[in-house]
């Protein structure tokens, strides 16, 4: 088991297990950073995606918001396809404007001048989950768009948690399929993959019972804006 995606699993899995993304969104860039093709790097970190959401959605599924949930089906998820498609033979980089992105969501809490921005930006929501499709398809970074469109609907965190997780699998579920029906040829085995699925799910077990449950819903808030905040700052600073 190669020990550089063992340690990428393990840690963007446990800030997944809080937040409901991160083995995409983290695990993408590092995997491509240790010299991984982005094709390779999906194949790895989308079954942990799906496993790790699925494992948090048994106990909360009661509390997904289905409104928004549909219109991620219905705007998001076509353009998820179609770019990821698309991405096979163009690459557009925009780390940065996402990072920028995230790092103004993450104020919102300190600036009623940003607050009142953020409502505006997302009174246009299917425009905006279009935005996020395309982006996803083509980056793996559309679950930095999507927590900060829920972090920005004030939900209480299993709220919070079980719709960016519900939304978050769907990602992965119809990138799995898109690549399946590609024929794209990987360079991870199915063994290697269940033991990092394997290693992926030990970790949430964990998480959620040392950690997640022991943070309530006004330390939860916090947090999240810390974690928007430093995930718009390492993907400006990817992009650098």
């Amino acid at each position: 088991m190669p020990v550089d995606i063992l340690l990428t699993v393990i840690a963007t899995a446990a800030i997944q297990s809080i937040f409901g993304v991160g083995v995409l969104l983290f695990g993408t860039p590092l995997l491509l950073l240790l010299g991984h093709d982005f094709v390779n790097a999906l194949i790895i970190l989308l079954p942990i995606s799906i496993a790790v959401n699925s494992l948090q959605l048994i106990k909360h599924y009661s509390y997904i918001d289905t409104g928004f949930y549909k219109n991620v089906l219905i705007f998001t998820i076509p353009f998820v396809v179609v770019f990821l498609f698309i991405v096979t033979s163009a690459r557009i980089n925009i780390s940065m404007l996402v990072g920028a992105f995230l790092i103004f969501v993450a104020l919102k809490n300190f600036s009623p001048v940003i607050d009142k921005l953020l409502a505006a930006v997302i009174r246009y929501e299917r425009s905006y989950l279009m935005a996020m499709g395309v982006i996803h398809g083509m980056t793996n970074l559309g679950g930095s768009l999507l927590t900060a469109v829920v972090h920005g609907k004030q939900y209480e965190k299993n709220t919070t948690r079980a719709t960016i997780a519900v939304c978050y699998a769907t990602f992965a579920i119809f990138q799995i399929i898109t690549l399946l029906l590609m024929g794209n040829r990987f360079d991870v085995s199915y063994a290697q993959n269940v033991d990092f699925l394997q290693v992926g799910v030990l970790v949430f077990l964990l998480t959620e019972e040392i950690v997640y449950t022991g943070i309530d819903n006004e330390k939860y808030s916090k947090i999240f804006a810390a974690f928007l905040f430093a995930s718009g700052v390492l993907l400006v600073m990817k992009s650098l």
